[in-house]
């Protein structure tokens, strides 16, 4: 088992996903069919965390979600000791909260130790949660992931919180100029902006530098380009949303 680890470990780094594949079928099939002592039981589970890793390096969500379940059963308290089993529960707390699926992302939590519940790997979605649930947007477009392997689940959050800006954004003004825009959902250029719009945004207007969106019922209202009032408005619209 312990040489599976190792060649593993190899296709991890080499990306041979079909060879890796291979091996971890056969991993699986000795943990549910056949009697292994604590020592051959804590080396199958560290080789489905690479497992874990391999399906996040292939994009696979199905899979991640597939490894991860079969792994959860041994890491009980009386469940082997393995290096990545602190990763493995973070990435799963990070693809419960995309899912939004927040009852299991707590009582996930609950079953940690509150030493365990300090490490970056898990106080990162952690504290991702409380940005979210709070509407601190600025704050999770600037985070930086423990782990290149969470990287994934981040993109999908970031993906997530702009469009929610975005939705903010566009029953506020009329108009934005692509400067505006592009400071207000934290794109590191004004191109980035035009590329969302092009992917997302179809019923955008974007003529030369500016930004119009779809016409909504006037209230006589002035637009007061502040960038203060535009981020305290998304503030206030997500607390509305939150409140409703």
């Amino acid at each position: 088992m312990n040489s599976i680890g190792q060649q593993l470990e190899s296709y991890l780094a080499s990306g041979n996903q079909e060879e890796a594949k291979t091996l971890l079928n056969q991993v699986k099939l000795a943990l549910l069919t056949q009697p292994l002592d604590v020592n051959e039981r804590a080396q199958a589970v560290a080789a489905l965390e690479i497992g874990v890793l391999l399906a996040i390096q292939a994009e696979d969500l199905d899979l991640f979600g597939r490894t991860v379940a079969l792994i959860q059963p041994y890491y009980s308290k009386d469940g082997p000791t393995t290096p990545r089993r602190l990763l493995v529960i973070g990435l799963h707390l990070m693809h419960l909260l995309v899912e939004n699926r927040l009852s299991e992302f707590h009582s996930q939590l609950e079953l940690l130790t509150e030493e365990e519940a300090a490490t970056p790997f898990i106080s990162f979605p952690v504290g991702l949660e409380r940005q979210l649930m709070v509407g601190i947007y600025d704050e999770i477009l600037a985070v930086t992931a423990p782990d290149a392997s969470y990287q994934i689940f981040l993109d999908l959050t970031v993906q997530t919180v702009r469009d929610a800006i975005a939705d903010c954004m566009e029953v506020s003004y009329e108009s934005l100029t692509t400067k505006q825009a592009a400071e207000i959902m934290k794109f590191d250029s004004t191109q980035e902006l035009v590329d969302y719009v092009q992917e997302s945004r179809d019923d955008w207007i974007l003529q030369g530098d500016v930004l119009t969106f779809q016409p909504v019922a006037s209230s006589g209202a002035q637009d007061i380009p502040s960038m203060e009032w535009i981020e305290q408005s998304l503030t206030y619209a997500t607390e509305m949303e939150r409140i409703v």
